[in-house]
């Protein structure tokens, strides 16, 4: 299968989103938005400020860190490497004006990368590093537009309440911490973790929402285009 046939079958947009960005003459998408990501987190915020992406293209790239590497350029490096992947897999002879948005999220203490937790006791691990003590959430957006590139790197302070041993094991019975950064997901149980939060919210969910719709709004974008048929 080609890239423009297999973006097709991911495509993710609403009739409502893409009807806003027709052009009136031809009847064809006037413009498109790409998310290089499966994340269903990151998906939902674009989709809670109205933006439907026409179609997903999840990158797969390494997301080790390099020796001695801070957390902000990490979650840089990473965003970049995606969009670089997505960029690759939709060339092609599609003409359509392209908005191709990639994102990373990095959860650090001090300069410590904490990994995307897949076995309890790699989240065990990290639940016991942030409890009671203050951490890190660097999330990098990077957009390539028929403008060109441009990036964010958008960093929140957040401190955990001291967490007992029946706190993580109950969290850990949840299975919401399975791969995500830092081993929890602030937007579930985790929530009741937070005791301090400084900066930006969406960006620990996994995309800073005022960040990205500033880069889609800056660089044409029709970020308001189905704010009409919001409900």
């Amino acid at each position: 299968m080609d890239a423009s046939s297999d973006l097709a079958s991911q495509g993710s947009g609403t009739e409502a989103g893409r009807d806003a960005r027709k052009d009136a003459g031809s009847g064809q998408p006037a413009t498109r938005l790409v998310l290089a990501s499966a994340s269903p987190r990151r998906l939902a915020l674009l989709q809670q400020v109205g933006i439907e992406p026409d179609a997903l293209l999840p990158a797969d790239i390494d997301e080790t860190p390099r020796k001695s590497e801070p957390p902000r350029d990490l979650a840089r490096r990473l965003a970049r490497a995606k969009l670089a992947a997505a960029e690759a897999a939709l060339r092609g002879g599609d003409t359509t004006p392209t908005w191709l948005l990639a994102a990373d999220t990095v959860v650090a203490v001090g300069r410590r990368v904490l990994p995307k937790a897949e076995l309890p006791d790699e989240a065990a691990d990290c639940l016991r590093l942030l409890s009671g003590r203050p951490h890190r959430v660097y999330t990098a957006v990077c957009l390539l537009s028929p403008k060109g590139r441009r990036e964010r790197v958008v960093e929140t302070r957040l401190r955990f309440k001291r967490l007992s041993s029946r706190d993580i094991q109950r969290y850990l019975d949840s299975g919401e911490w399975r791969g995500k950064a830092g081993g929890y997901a602030i937007q579930g149980i985790a929530g009741s973790f937070v005791v301090k939060l400084v900066g930006s919210y969406s960006a620990v969910v996994g995309l800073p929402l005022y960040e990205t719709v500033s880069l889609l709004d800056g660089d044409g974008y029709p970020v308001r285009g189905a704010w009409g048929e919001a409900k």
